[in-house]
């Protein structure tokens, strides 16, 4: 699959893509779209591959201890051939999207039908290396939000956790690479099988919703520091 590229008018001018597998048709308005803030972001997202994600890891820095500990762990794993496969065990990538609104002050969680859990969206790789574009991927057939813009200029978050053991699959590792997105509440959300219900949370009550899981609440302060 390829990205197709456009502008869309602004000042500056903001470069966007045009997500694949999206609908195809002359009204922009009816695009499944993302923007970008600046042309060398979009270059370097549609470049995203393994070796460049290795470098993106080695370069990221956070002032939570724990995903120190995590950027080890995701590069040794990254030397695994399998490693964006969802059987690789005893864990593999997955890539999900923080979705807020313009003000910031909202965050689109999905109640995940497996897990019985308030997260934000997000998936499997599926041996997609480019990561930025699986959850892009995820976001979009997950929320049924069709345009994005993207905040951050590179990986916003970073988590390993452990994923139970479900029918014949055995319990295992997701190593999460998140990124972080805006999106306007106004647009229609679609719940799909794999969700029980889709919301626009206050960000101060994303943190009881979520039964004080440690990984949103670190996702929270990175944009939310007052809370």
């Amino acid at each position: 699959m390829s990205w197709q590229y456009d502008v869309f008018g602004g000042d500056p001018p903001l470069p966007l893509i045009k997500i694949p597998g999206s609908r195809t048709t002359t009204d922009t308005a009816q695009h499944d779209w993302v923007f970008f803030p600046c042309p060398l972001s979009f270059r370097k997202y549609t470049d995203v591959n393994r070796e460049s994600l290795a470098a993106s890891l080695s370069r990221y820095s956070s002032p939570f201890p724990e995903e120190s500990v995590f950027v080890k762990r995701f590069l040794e794993l990254l030397e695994h051939r399998d490693a964006f496969e969802r059987n690789h065990l005893p864990g593999h990538f997955t890539a999900s999207a923080w979705i807020v609104d313009p003000a910031k002050q909202f965050i689109l969680l999905t109640h995940h039908a497996k897990l019985n859990k308030w997260l934000q969206p997000g998936g499997h790789a599926d041996g997609d290396e480019n990561i930025l574009r699986v959850a892009l991927k995820e976001a979009r057939e997950e929320t049924g939000v069709s345009h994005f813009r993207v905040l951050k200029d590179g990986i916003f978050d970073i988590d390993i956790h452990t994923i139970p053991a479900r029918n014949d699959f055995p319990e295992h590792l997701h190593y999460d690479i998140r990124f972080l997105f805006e999106a306007d509440k106004r647009n229609a959300l679609s719940v799909t099988e794999e969700s029980h219900d889709l919301a626009w949370v206050p960000a101060g009550e994303v943190p009881a919703l979520s039964g004080g899981n440690t990984s949103i609440i670190r996702m929270i302060s990175k944009v939310n520091p007052s809370l």
